[in-house]
Order: structure tokens, then sequence, then C-alpha cells
């Protein structure tokens, strides 16, 4: 069956690099997350809920396995129908990840540094595509975004998830 949600764009933007299957589907859902929400644009929020229920590797990420997932996919569901309405209307952008091009169509300031640092890992990793934990590490980095606020209010701690995510990165590589 057909969503009858558009895409509101390409997948991969912004740049080039080869995302992987679940990342990809995270990328797409949460551009049409965020146009049945009313948004104009996907902000870090949307692309951590679609991450979480595309991606297992990103899921068993969280130290707190599956109830944690859960307490988090409640907060962003949440989100879309009540708290997250305070952020109607508004840009993100937290100013914490550099921005060294213009505005990606679509995307919040946020989001776009959000992928273009999720594609800086993946290289600096020497890994052939984009991974959903990559992401998932980019905007653990963002300690301004929304899905890092999110991700506090369901008792995530960032910096831990992050830590845990690099570890993992490096026995990857090494």
């Amino acid at each position: 069956m057909r969503s009858r949600t558009p895409d509101t764009g390409r997948a991969g933007a912004p740049g080039e690099d080869p995302l992987s299957a679940e990342l990809a589907t995270a990328v797409v859902g949460a551009r049409r997350r965020a146009a049945r929400d009313g948004d104009r644009q996907a902000d870090t929020a949307h692309l951590l809920h679609t991450l979480l229920e595309a991606d297992p590797a990103a899921r068993q990420a969280f130290e707190g396995g599956p109830a944690q997932v859960a307490r988090l996919l409640g907060y962003l569901v949440q989100r879309t129908i009540g708290y997250g309405l305070r952020w109607s209307g508004t840009i993100e952008d937290s100013g914490a990840l550099p921005s060294f091009a213009g505005p990606v169509p679509g995307w919040s300031p946020a989001a776009a540094g959000a992928m273009r640092e999720a594609r800086d890992r993946a290289r600096a990793r020497g890994a052939a595509q984009v991974e959903g934990t990559d992401l998932l590490a980019a905007l653990v980095r963002d300690s301004r975004c929304r899905a890092v606020e999110v991700l506090r209010r369901a008792g995530v701690d960032p910096v831990a998830l992050g830590a845990r995510l690099d570890a993992a990165a490096r026995c990857e590589c090494g």
C-alpha cells in the first residue's frame, strides 16, 4: 500500500554518500512525518523518531534496552500530538553543529547539520555507507537540538549514549 503522504524531497540530501537501507527509510520517513505534522521542515526529533522505528542497530544502542526505547517512542508520539506544538512554526537551529552550506530545503538547520555530521562520521570510520548509528551519534553531539531535548525527557543521558556509540565505532574500525 502506498503512502498518501507525499515524499517531500530526496532522502540523501544533503550530500551524496550512500545511506544504509535503514537510514534511507528513516530519512524519507522523517520528511513524511514532518509533512503529516504540518511542519515545513523535518527536524532532529523527526529524524530520531523515524530512526528508532526503522533501524534495529540504533534501538540497540540504548543502554536501557527495549523498555527505554519504548519510553522514548512514547515521548516522540506525545511530541506529535501535544508538547511539540510549542515548536510548531519555528525553525530548529541550535547553532551547535557547523553549517558549511546554505539552507537545505525541507530540513531544519540542525537536522541538515546532523546529516552532514553523520556522513563525516561514516567517512572517518572508512564505511561504504552512512548508518543509522552515525546519525544517532551526530544527533547526541548537538546538546541543544530537539532530539536531545526529547532524549533527556525520556531519561536518556545523551553524553553516555554518544560515548557508547563512539566506543562501538572504534571497535568496528580497529
